[in-house]
This record gives C-alpha cells, structure tokens and sequence, in this order.
C-alpha cells in the first residue's frame, strides 16, 4: 500500500515527505491508521546516524497510537474501530531464552526493531510511525485503555515502558526510597510510575526552574544536584535510583546515595563512556545496571497500569512539518515533557 511518511535521507538531511509501501496485512496482522506519534530522543540518534547503524532512508517513530482499520482473519485480540498502539518492536525470534520468557527486546536472534529494522515481509528495513499507517502482527500490538487520552498514551510506548519496567524490577513500592535523575521525556514518567507504586520519590535535577513541575508530577521532594550539601544530606539512604540523563554526569555522586546492595539503574544513554570510582560499588557493595523497554506483555502491563491510575505524558503536540524544529528543540530540552505528532497534518 502506498503510504505517506516523513523520512530522513541522510545523516545531514532534514526529514522531509516520502513515500513508502506497507504490506497487505497477512492473516495474523492489524493495520492501524496513525493518529498520533510520540517523538523519542532516540528518533534523533538513527535520523542523524549518531549509533552509527543507520540504514537510509529511515522514517523514525515507535510511540504509535491509532484506530485499527482493518485485521488478517486469523487476528483474535482487535475487531476494527479500536484504538491499538505499536511500541518499539514489531517482532523477534519468539523461540529463544529470552523470547519465551517474555522479554523479546533482548531476544538473541535480534529483535526486530519498529524502525531500522530487518523486514522479512519486504526484504528491507522496517519504517516507524512517522507515517499514515502501520501494518503489525497482532502479537506485537498492544491495546489501549480507553480511559486514556490518545495524544498523552503515545509516549507511553517508550517512555513509559522505558521506566515502568526498571522501577518493577528494582522494586520501587510503598516503604522504600526511589530517586529520579533528570526531569525530561523519561524522567518525568519515572517520577509519575513511582509515586503510583507508593514509593518515596525523589527528583534530582540541574534546574531550580524544574523543582515546582517536579512536584507537580508527583516527587516528595526535590534536590538539586549541584548542591552538595543538599546531596550530602541523602547519603545512603536510597533503595534504588533511576537515571533518565542522557548527557556525561557523576555516577559516583549517585551511588554515594544508595542503601546497601541497592541499584542504580541506568535507562539514559549518555554518549561517552561513564566514569565510576570502583570503591563507589565496594563500599557497601552497592550495583550499577542498565535496562532497556519492556517486553510486550509487560508493556501492555504498563498500559493497563496507566488506565487503572490515569498515567499519561505531559505532551506538546506538533504537526508533522513542524519535526525540523522540534528536534532542534529537543536538542536544548526546550520541551515539557514529550513532542507528539498529530498524524492528520500529514494526511491533510
């Protein structure tokens, strides 16, 4: 099916109009008309090739949100009308370790990415949500509360889950100390799902000029990190830290803060090797992980999470000609908390 979509051609080009073909939906597959598209800080990093793997062209997009229009015959989970979303993958081996364990973003035949990816359909790569429409195995679509507003749930495809998943993991629960480093697309949902867990939730930001959205968002309290003495004063008594920061920061300064075999957790991806001071983990055997999204059951967990307590992103919505700039602006933060594209603008 010819498809209108946004893509970049190079890593210097801007994004601009192109034309794609989706595939005819098998008998296993939905296809969703896009009605918004959530706009990831890692869109950047493939549009302008800056992990190096980039395949061009590339149309970005893997916070996908719309109304099924129409599924395969053999599709059990969505009737036409509903609102479906696509997060970050589009498919897996579904037969290794860790496939069959659920956790397909780490499955060891290579997941297949939203974008970026091996196409075994076409024989290309996959192309994102920066488009009219998507096709998807119903087995790596997710469904949507319908509680939830359609704009504000298109983040939680990455962002959410990105975070969601972490803080399950790690524990984050009434009766324990959970810390939020940066209050961006990440971390202001890392702020939100731990409150909603009952943690004590503490943000840790660079910006005065962010303390009253993060308490706003739900942080217990706030601390700005180049205050020593403010750090000083939160010295090993966290159950786990979630790092959301994407730029080079002080690890050290963060695990000083952890309790006894607590973790801090890394889900940003700052573009230079991190130093930490071995006797950072030492004393008192302290642990520093990262993690990546979320598998698909424990996505559409975290959907179903979000419904029950009325989880959304804090949302600026862009039109698709405006992504340019958007990116730019994503660039010097200057977005609270996530750009979404409204897909009719391309359509129009």
């Amino acid at each position: 099916m010819p498809t209108r979509a946004f893509a970049a051609q190079s890593a210097t080009a801007p994004l601009a109009p192109f034309a794609i073909e989706r595939r005819e939906p098998t008998p296993t597959d939905v296809e969703i008309d896009i009605l918004f598209c959530g706009v990831c800080h890692s869109d950047i990093h493939f549009a302008r090739n800056e992990w190096g793997f980039t395949t061009y062209p590339v149309v970005p997009g893997h916070e996908i949100l719309g109304k099924v229009t129409r599924v395969g015959k053999g599709v059990t989970k969505f009737r036409v009308g509903d609102l479906a979303a696509v997060g970050c993958l589009v498919d897996s081996c579904r037969s290794c370790a860790s496939c069959t364990r659920g956790l397909e973003q780490f499955c060891t035949g290579g997941p297949v990415f939203t974008y970026n990816g091996p196409d075994k359909h076409t024989g290309g790569m996959t192309f994102g949500g920066y488009s009219e429409r998507v096709v998807c195995d119903e087995a790596y679509t997710l469904k949507v509360p319908s509680n939830l507003d359609p704009a504000r749930a298109a983040p939680l495809l990455c962002a959410g889950i990105t975070t969601y998943s972490p803080l399950k993991k790690w524990g984050a629960a009434k009766g324990r100390k959970v810390g939020v480093v940066g209050l961006g697309g990440l971390g202001h949902m890392g702020v939100k799902f731990a409150r909603a867990f009952g943690a004590e939730t503490v943000l840790f930001t660079t910006s005065k000029g962010k303390v009253a959205d993060g308490k706003r968002l739900g942080a217990d309290t706030v601390v700005i990190s180049t205050d020593a003495d403010a750090m000083a004063a939160h010295a090993g008594s966290f159950d786990m830290i979630l790092d959301t920061v994407s730029a080079d920061h002080n690890l050290d300064a963060y695990l000083a803060l952890l309790k006894l075999d607590a973790t801090l957790v890394m889900v940003g991806a700052p573009p230079n090797p991190q130093k930490v001071t071995a006797l950072s983990l030492l004393m008192p055997r302290r642990q520093l992980a990262g993690s990546l999204i979320g598998g698909i059951a424990e996505t559409q967990e975290m959907l179903d999470f979000c419904g029950k307590h009325g989880i959304v992103c804090d949302i600026e919505i862009i039109r698709m000609q405006q992504i340019n700039e958007a990116y730019e602006r994503m660039l010097r933060s200057d977005v609270k908390y996530r750009f979404v594209i409204d897909m009719a603008s391309l359509k129009a």
